[in-house]
């Protein structure tokens, strides 16, 4: 399968909304990230500011009670809801009427980062995702993407969402093997974007995005060292920061994979290949950002 790639020059044709003067935080996007766990209490955090880094103006983080006080203690600028949480430290699957308000006042809702494959996290999927009231961007990550493989497929239809998997969680999402996605990683994508009618972020060293249309794109920049605990999670926030400011499904994943690629390059120089942080990647999205979108208004 042949994908067109995912370049400057796309990125040229498909720019990111433009920023008015003077628009306040409000215009700008409001993203509500759910996730986290007692295991991974921080992975908020990067996924948070990730959204903020990439221009969103207001942002709340939902996780288990006992991390939302030093979550929102290391996020200012983020408003924190605690969430009861089952035997496990997993987000308790009553957890989702909580949020039932929070969730129809956001414009993009990033679900699943740092929560781990459970019970508990298939039954508090199901609950948020009955209760979820679209046009809402919904960006599924990490086990929430596991836990649509029991779920039906038209519960998503007609959606704006992006599902941001790697091969592992495709393997697991689409019922084939980890070296059957390997194989053809982009026939893969774009058959799972026709069945769930979402983009597809499949996420690996050569990357491939999918719209539920058959378009098709393959981004091969990046570098080693991306492959990091936490990663990921960066990479949702933006997605979902983009996303909350108005780009399209496929814009925002499309430039979001391009933003954190380019910024583990930039990190692999100053660092080495491998050996930095994901929370290192934070600080570099705004000027990767203001740098791209400097070179389009150019041309």
């Amino acid at each position: 399968m042949t994908c067109d790639a995912l370049d400057e020059a796309w990125l040229l044709r498909h720019l990111l909304p433009a920023i008015e003067h003077g628009a306040d935080k409000n215009g700008r996007g409001r993203v509500l990230v759910v996730g986290g766990a007692e295991f991974v209490p921080g992975a908020l955090r990067l996924t948070g500011e990730a959204a903020l880094r990439a221009g969103a103006g207001k942002l709340q983080l939902a996780t288990v009670q006992s991390s939302a006080l030093s979550l929102g203690v290391l996020v200012p600028e983020a408003a924190t809801i605690a969430l009861p949480a089952d035997k496990n430290g997993e987000i308790a699957p009553e957890a989702a009427e909580m949020l039932v308000t929070r969730m129809a006042n956001c414009d993009t809702l990033v679900l699943g980062p740092g929560m781990s494959t459970s019970v508990s996290t298939q039954a508090f999927i199901e609950n948020m995702l009955a209760r979820l009231d679209f046009p809402v961007c919904l960006i599924l990550d990490a086990a929430a993407l596991v836990a649509l493989r029991k779920l039906d497929q038209s519960r998503l239809h007609g959606k704006n969402v992006i599902l941001t998997p790697h091969h592992g969680e495709m393997a697991a999402l689409s019922g084939l093997s980890i070296e059957a996605v390997e194989a053809d990683p982009a026939s893969v994508a774009i058959e799972m974007a026709a069945r769930w009618n979402a983009v597809i972020l499949l996420k690996g060293g050569r990357s491939h995005l999918a719209s539920p249309e058959g378009e098709c794109l393959a981004y091969t920049g990046g570098c080693v060292g991306l492959g990091t605990g936490g990663s990921g999670d960066v990479l949702a926030g933006l997605v979902g920061g983009l996303a909350a400011r108005g780009a399209s499904p496929l814009t925002a994943a499309a430039w979001g994979v391009w933003i954190h690629g380019r910024a583990g390059t930039i990190l692999a120089k100053k660092v080495g290949q491998i050996g930095f942080l994901a929370r290192e990647l934070l600080p570099l999205i705004r000027s990767i950002i203001d740098e791209q979108v400097a070179k389009t208004s150019a041309r």
